[in-house]
């Protein structure tokens, strides 16, 4: 699309850069003021400042940016960027004074006027598209050529691929990615197969691709859109937690994505896509199922590494009668008596490379882990205080780590030991990177991980391939809360595999000093919950009330806690659903109200959804390493800072979780939403003094035995329900009827069976044809 056809279909405004006010290479993020040369906008000011994705503006040069006004409250009318491209002068003059600017180096005027005599007015254009139209133009050595090419290529290569993605209806911050992986090939590659994006891109769905398609009257029933969405039909079943889906299973999902009944496609013709994406390793076919290749190698790796490590000897052993002299010293030093299950879930820990420990709350699994670590540092000789380490802090050999930051923050309180989360333990970067893996792998004797259930497939297969042989495992969880929000259901997988040892605690101790809490849920895990079992006790009470009530019910609760002097950060409220008259985002709206309402002396900050006030407290909604803070973190708006308040200030919103302190820019907001109301499935792997769990009609759909469960063992002194009874007995009866689709049992009973047999572990390729799935 030509300059000229922009300015007329839409508002722009062109403009010389006078100086960048704030800019993140990284992000392609910038605002800048320019000075208005030209504009089709109802504009009188002769500058404006411009914000947006865009790269680094070059001082002096003259670019043209489509977009739309945005009011600020301090500093007035800005323009929010959608794309832009630079000005690229077209008359002889122009282009002399282009090429002989500071943006090239070692071109003067003299070697610009000579390379304009010979190329014309469209040198630029023809340099770009043919490197070698410099050889007519005498006098230019050769590295300066390849120096001006270069040179033209990146100036022009972004700004040229962001216009021509725009009029797909692209915004930059995709364009950015695109650019990145296809640099100036993308624009000819969308154009030639849109559904190619799919594939390398994340975040551009197949609805989009076909939306790019039919502008180009791309064939409906081109093998690559059948590709596209085989691919995109696994992508989207990880949402559901799966990790394959049946053959039969992904052709029905692909054909009803493709509308191929409407277009006259077979099912055959879909099967057959689906072996050549598994000949070109896109995808892969086993067993009658088909996995995305990472899910398939995750899954095969974790069985792989398990198998590894459950092969090898123990380094030390101990015999029972020095056991029970051991663990009657730990009892004498911790004024404790161990149960018969208990004892048997440390002698198992003790003698097992991999062991799986399991119980509902109240069970003892923080008091039997703590004892498997005194027992296993009094066999080895060990010390568990960290400063006797401290010339090398390596050589500690107890690693204790969780899936969530409070639930290691939760470990190291229980066991008085350092804990971590797994994504730090591993050195995660943020992307796809870690930095222990098979090749660089932990130190320590004895890893200890605890809420296991939370580990998805990913997760887990990388962590154990850090494991190094020497080392013992020792994983710890409870089966009946929820899976993962990832793929795959490890935790519970493991246990039905009967592969590894494991012991389930089912004596409750904390049930003998009067929790009611504990009670409730087990007689929810044992389905012996009724009517009766909700009367209120001294930890415990259900507030029967109307949906439209509840809300008005949970204020006054927490409006008599903060009267009683409760603090917040020991409150949570967790519901199941974010969208509704009783859902999360009201209920927080509502409780900013109370809590935190708009006042002269607090400051705010507005987006689309939320507005932000310091004192609020918020929770992070993804992994965000860098900074230190993980998904499921609360923490509490310490300070929000606006636009040029300092020298070079952005608008920034600046957290305080735990220790830390994280500063938020405006297009970071979407990784934070308020906590007064968190869901059941970010509260899990934490606990709170106080918990109130509200339950009404219109949950119903999300109401299941498992995640009521997890929502009650949040609570550690106090938990409050409130809304209709019958709707949470009902929902206690309902089990979970996803089923996930996993492979984890059948891999290691495959990899486990071979290695106990001897047989070749080499798998011949699967012979597959289109009727192998009709």
């Amino acid at each position: 699309m030509e300059n000229n056809e922009l300015n007329e279909a839409t508002g722009f405004i062109k403009g010389e850069l006078l100086h960048t006010i704030f800019v993140n290479e990284a992000e392609h993020f910038s605002i800048a003021k320019i000075k208005i040369t030209e504009t089709n906008e109802p504009l009188d000011e002769k500058e404006i400042v411009i914000k947006g994705y865009f790269s680094i503006l070059s001082q002096g040069e003259v670019y043209t940016f489509y977009g739309t006004f945005e009011e600020h409250k301090r500093f007035g009318r800005q323009y929010h960027v959608d794309h832009y491209q630079r000005f690229v002068p077209t008359t002889k003059e122009g282009i002399v004074a282009y090429l002989s600017s500071e943006l090239f180096f070692g071109i003067g005027k003299k070697t610009a006027e000579k390379i304009v005599s010979h190329l014309g007015e469209t040198a630029i254009s023809t340099i770009i598209k043919d490197k070698q139209a410099l050889n007519v133009v005498p006098g230019i050595p050769k590295e300066k050529k390849d120096q001006l090419y270069k040179q033209l290529k990146e100036n022009q290569g972004f700004e040229h691929v962001v216009v021509n993605l725009a009029s797909y209806g692209i915004g930059l911050k995709l364009a950015q990615k695109i650019y990145a992986k296809y640099k100036e090939e993308a624009v000819d590659l969308l154009k030639e197969n849109p559904y190619q994006y799919v594939f390398d891109i994340d975040g551009f769905g197949f609805q989009r691709a076909d939306e790019v398609a039919k502008q180009q009257n791309f064939p409906m029933n081109h093998p690559s859109r059948i590709q596209a969405a085989c691919i995109y039909t696994l992508q989207q079943s990880i949402t559901d937690g799966h990790v394959y889906l049946p053959i039969k299973e992904h052709i029905v999902r692909t054909d009803h994505l493709l509308l191929g009944q409407a277009l006259g496609l077979s099912f055959e013709d879909i099967s057959r896509e689906i072996l050549e994406l598994n000949k070109q390793k896109q995808i892969i076919v086993h067993e009658s199922n088909v996995y995305l290749p990472t899910l398939y190698y995750a899954e095969s790796g974790l069985a792989t590494q398990i198998s590894r490590i459950i092969s090898q000897s123990l380094e030390e052993s101990v015999n029972d009668a020095e056991l029970m002299k051991i663990v009657g010293e730990i009892e004498e030093q911790e004024s404790l008596s161990y149960g018969k299950e208990q004892f048997k879930a440390i002698k198992q820990a003790l003698s097992s490379k991999v062991m799986i420990l399991t119980g509902g709350p109240g069970t003892g699994k923080t008091t039997v882990i703590k004892g498997i670590i005194k027992a296993y540092a009094k066999i080895h000789g060990l010390s568990l205080d960290p400063r006797d380490y401290k010339d090398n802090k390596d050589n500690y050999p107890f690693v204790l780590t969780a899936p969530t930051g409070r639930a290691a923050k939760r470990m190291k309180e229980s066991t008085g030991l350092p804990a971590m989360t797994i994504h730090r333990l591993l050195g995660w970067n943020g992307t796809e990177s870690f930095e222990k893996d098979q090749d660089n792998q932990l130190s320590g004797k004895l890893l200890v991980i605890d809420e296991f259930s939370m580990v998805d497939i990913w997760l887990a297969n990388q962590l154990f391939k850090a494991v190094p042989n020497e080392m013992q495992v020792l994983i710890v969880g409870d089966e009946d809360q929820l899976p993962s929000v990832g793929p795959g259901q490890v935790l519970a997988d493991l246990l039905a595999s009967h592969l590894l040892p494991f012991v389930k605690l089912n004596e409750v101790y904390r049930q003998k000093e009067g929790s009611k809490i504990i009670q409730l849920a087990h007689e929810i895990k044992n389905n012996e919950c009724s009517a009766h079992s909700l009367r209120k006790e001294n930890d415990f009470n259900f507030i029967e009330c109307r949906e439209d009530q509840v809300i008005h019910v949970i204020m006054q609760i927490v409006k008599r806690a903060i009267d009683k002097g409760v603090d917040l950060h020991d409150l949570q409220i967790i519901a199941p659903m974010y969208r509704s008259l009783a859902g999360i985002h009201r209920i927080n709206e509502e409780l900013q109200k109370l809590v935190n309402p708009k006042s002269k002396t607090r400051r705010e900050i507005k987006t689309k959804d939320f507005t932000f006030r310091t004192g609020d407290k918020v929770i992070q909604l993804v992994n965000q390493p860098e900074d230190g803070v993980f998904n499921g973190d609360i923490g509490e708006i310490a300070a929000i800072y606006e636009e040029d308040e300092g020298k070079d200030q952005e608008e920034e919103i600046v957290v305080m979780f735990e220790d830390k302190e994280v500063g938020y820019q405006r297009k970071d907001l979407i990784n934070l939403m308020h906590a007064y109301c968190t869901s059941i499935h970010k509260s899990q792997g934490s606990e709170f003094p106080i918990v109130i769990l509200p339950v009404v009609p219109s949950y119903r759909r999300m109401l299941r035995k498992n995640l009521l469960y997890t929502a009650i063992t949040r609570s550690k002194k106090s938990l409050i329900l409130c809304g209709d009874k019958q709707a949470f007995l009902q929902g206690i009866t309902e089990e979970d009827t996803n089923k996930r689709f996993t492979s984890l049992i059948y891999m290691l009973e495959s990899i486990v069976g071979r290695q106990n047999k001897n047989i070749d572990t080499d798998e011949k390729e699967e012979e597959l044809s289109p009727y192998d799935f009709m």
